[in-house]
């Protein structure tokens, strides 16, 4: 896990005040309020339907909250597109690579559309953002031939030509190996050494972790708990158990699924078991069996153990699912 850059001031960077947001019925943040200060590299991390993305569109002016306040350095940008636009940077996931334009080319051209009659930084700052994201020696290297990790790399730069106080990049590690995810590691932190606020979101705790200075766990929209790697470990440590799930068939499908929970850890495979620590709530346990049904996997039984004690107890046994 990336040290602590020095706070280069007080005021929070992002001050996120009774957040709600709403699609009709369905609750996507439910009252958040958060601070986060200036420089930290923050992952959101949680399930798919926790709220991640929907934070970061009303942060990023993409859509309007039910209630709420969003302050970037003291000044609240709900309201405020001229604001937004100038100090906020959103990367969505899989966005498409061009198939004919180099790095250099790319950039540049993008930058082009940001140049106005008042400034023409965005085309100057182009070197900068090549070297920043480790991508000055690619400079003449056609994108279409680029790994995802470099090409997520070419829009963390495409990004940065506006220098927002605020970037924002949704599942930036999904489908990263562990070299690339080094390698955005080093990116992120030059990147929050300059003072720009890097929120990062992913499902998978193992994705981001390396990557962050702090971590914010979200689930069903609201927050579960806020802080360091140690301490949002230490915060969900009580809540955590061993769990032994005895398989019928596809053992190997179900060890890649389990794998790529958050809730999940330290799984191994033994016979026709899969034993992992899970750490989360009784309704996070109960939505972890349910997905296993779900997914047509054939559960024998399904045993807890807490971690603090040997007592173990039988949750079900299932002897048929289809």
């Amino acid at each position: 896990m990336m040290e602590f850059p020095e706070n280069q001031s007080a005021r929070p960077a992002v001050d996120i005040r009774s957040l709600s947001v709403d699609y009709g019925d369905l609750v996507a943040v439910s009252d958040l309020t958060l601070s986060i200060p200036q420089g930290e590299v923050c992952g959101f991390l949680g399930p798919h339907g926790a709220g991640k993305t929907s934070i970061f569109k009303v942060i990023g002016g993409l859509m309007k909250p039910r209630q709420g306040e969003v302050l970037i350095d003291g000044g609240d940008i709900l309201g405020d597109a001229e604001r937004i636009v100038r100090v906020t940077a959103y990367l969505p996931d899989l966005v498409p690579m061009p198939s004919n334009l180099k790095v250099g080319e790319y950039l540049e051209t993008r930058a082009s559309g940001l140049v106005t009659e008042k400034s023409s930084e965005p085309l100057e700052r182009v070197p900068a953002c090549l070297e920043n994201t480790g991508l000055a020696q690619l400079r003449e290297t056609c994108c279409n031939t680029l790994s995802r990790g470099q090409w997520q790399r070419v829009l963390i730069a495409e990004n940065l030509l506006r220098d927002p106080r605020i970037l924002m990049l949704d599942e930036l590690a999904s489908g990263l190996d562990a070299h690339a995810r080094e390698e955005m590691s080093l990116v992120l932190n030059r990147i929050a050494q300059s003072g720009i606020t890097v929120l990062v979101s992913s499902s998978v705790l193992e994705e981001i972790a390396d990557m962050c200075t702090s971590l914010c766990v979200m689930k069903h929209g609201k927050l579960l708990t806020f802080g360091t790697l140690a301490e949002v470990r230490e915060a969900l440590e009580s809540n955590k158990r061993t769990i032994t799930v005895t398989l019928l068939s596809r053992l190997e499908e179900a060890a890649v699924w389990l794998g790529a929970r958050a809730v999940v850890s330290d799984l191994t495979i033994k016979g026709n078991q899969l034993i992992f620590s899970f750490t989360g709530s009784e309704d996070a346990q109960a939505d972890l069996l349910e997905g296993m049904v779900d997914l047509g996997m054939r559960i024998r039984t399904y045993e807890e153990k807490a971690s603090r004690n040997a007592t173990s107890r039988r949750i079900t046994e299932i002897d048929r699912i289809q």
